[in-house]
């Protein structure tokens, strides 16, 4: 076996977080397992009920009974009399669904099932919208919660509020509605309440790997308070990108409140700036984009009305989909090798 010290200290650390995430994937793959297992005798237990006809009227004292005995073989699991009733009727609401709806279901958490039968009755598509994102991004309750007072099943189709079409060639703006989100997930960065620009700007710089992985490939990052000088006077883009496919650079302007109309404006004559500093002759036109915490789309679509630079509009989400995070930085230090942050912190349900 190698002696430790010819190993250099930073070889040592990759392996050590290599070997780390494989552990944290092989963990939420047996978490996957057990929460498969137990809602599947959730489901049979339903099932079971559903056949005997059973009814909180006429058959309490059957299922009071039963949870008593249940409780003293199984003292750990959780089948108190309300939690059986519950079960026949996770049974009987999903009985009857579509295929795909009925295996995602079966894989959440038996809290997560419950809020989203009691929060969406026979909503379907909400359902299976909320189920798929609790398991690709690791939800607990409270961030559940959140995303549903934020209605975020109802933005996920919205498209970027731009007025790409009227200035870009038709097949760069598609392109570029193709690339850019009406709302960007945020939450990798651990924030929930209001901040300073500044400070958001500095977490997103931090982790400028994960924001560039929230938008999408293709973005190589260039700078923040990228600085342009023209006329004897100095201007700063927060963010500045260039992206591969639009071939363009792509100013990104962070604001903490709603959007206002003087945003365009500023952003247009950033624009301008960049195509006369910055763009190169075999570029296409730089492209803007507005991340603010909420926006108007009537108010936005009169502000970018007569822009004559292409100019969009999103919004962020400040949830914490802390699982997701943990496998971008496991699958950063393979790919890297590089020490990067990574949040330890974990919320009891």
């Amino acid at each position: 076996m190698a002696d430790i010290t010819n190993i250099q200290e930073s070889e040592y650390d990759a392996i050590l977080r290599q070997a780390v995430a494989v552990i944290d994937r092989t963990r939420t793959m047996i978490a996957t397992t057990i929460c498969s297992a137990i809602g599947s005798a959730h489901w049979e237990i339903g099932k079971l009920l559903h056949d005997r006809k059973l009814e909180s009227k006429h058959g309490s004292g059957v299922v009071n009974r039963l949870s008593y005995d249940l409780k003293h073989r199984y003292p750990q699991m959780g089948v108190s009399p309300r939690n059986l009733w519950d079960m026949k009727k996770f049974y009987e609401r999903f009985c009857d669904s579509e295929p795909k709806l009925r295996q995602v279901v079966a894989v959440l958490p038996w809290g997560h099932t419950l809020t989203l039968m009691r929060k969406f009755g026979d909503d379907d598509k909400a359902i299976l919208y909320y189920a798929q994102e609790i398991i690709s991004k690791g939800w607990n309750r409270e961030l559940l919660s959140s995303a549903i007072t934020l209605k975020m099943h109802l933005k996920k189709n919205e498209t970027l509020d731009n007025n790409f079409e009227q200035i870009l060639p038709s097949t760069q703006a598609m392109f570029a509605n193709e690339v850019f989100k009406s709302s960007y997930n945020l939450g990798f960065l651990g924030v929930k309440d209001t901040i300073l620009e500044t400070e958001l700007e500095t977490r997103l710089v931090e982790k400028v790997k994960h924001f560039l992985l929230e938008l999408g490939k293709g973005f190589t990052y260039l700078g923040n308070q990228y600085v342009l000088e023209y006329n004897g006077k100095r201007s700063k883009v927060d963010m500045l990108f260039f992206h591969r496919g639009l071939h363009c650079l792509v100013a990104i302007d962070l604001k903490i409140g709603e959007f206002r109309p003087e945003y365009a404006g500023k952003m247009n004559y950033y624009l301008s700036l960049l195509d006369r500093l910055e763009r190169r002759e075999d570029e296409n036109r730089s492209i803007g984009i507005i991340l603010c915490a909420e926006k108007d789309r009537v108010e936005v679509e009169l502000a970018l009305e007569d822009m004559g630079k292409p100019i969009g509009v999103a919004d962020y989400q400040l949830i914490v989909p802390q699982e997701e995070l943990k496998k971008v930085v496991a699958d950063e230090m393979e790919a890297f090798g590089k020490e990067l942050p990574l949040r330890t912190e974990t919320k009891k349900e």
